[in-house]
């Protein structure tokens, strides 16, 4: 064997045990299986927020156009004046896993998210923030031209 081959041997088997070293840790985040790969809405709210009751709130704004070209990028901002913001989370209804994202909040932090989304067709986005031991929501309908999910 020649000295060429057998570098090219051991950097290749090298570079195939690393790959194999960075694949991508869901430790650094707590990752809800049944709620991120529900098949509607309803099940991913109660895989998300078992037991709790959801309670409308008109101090949850959300800012999206109501007519979309594109559902591959829909931009959307939350923002929400109520106390102890513990999370947000944004639902789409007629998505294919409706959970889109969620977001934990520090104490120190307003109740603002700004993000991109993707929309498969026209549907409703809901948001639900909890706010210390209680879950409020707000809805909005978006009409999609081009779904984004394909």
């Amino acid at each position: 064997m020649l000295r060429r081959d057998l570098v090219k041997l051991l950097l290749g088997s090298g570079a195939v045990a690393i790959s194999g070293l960075l694949k991508p840790v869901k430790a650094w985040a707590i990752w809800n299986d049944a709620a991120f790969g529900a098949q509607n809405q309803k099940a991913a709210l109660d895989a998300y927020y078992p037991g709790a009751t959801i309670k409308a709130s008109d101090r949850i704004s959300i800012g999206v156009r109501q007519e979309i070209e594109n559902g591959a990028v829909v931009p959307i901002k939350i923002n929400s004046d109520l106390p102890d913001i513990k999370s947000i989370a944004i639902f789409v209804e007629k998505n294919p896993n409706p959970l889109i994202a969620n977001f934990d909040l520090s104490p120190r932090t307003s109740g603002f998210v700004s993000t991109r989304m993707k929309m498969d067709q026209s549907s409703e986005i809901m948001v639900v923030v909890v706010s210390g031991d209680q879950v409020y929501s707000n809805k909005t309908y978006v009409t999609v031209h081009e779904g984004g999910c394909a």
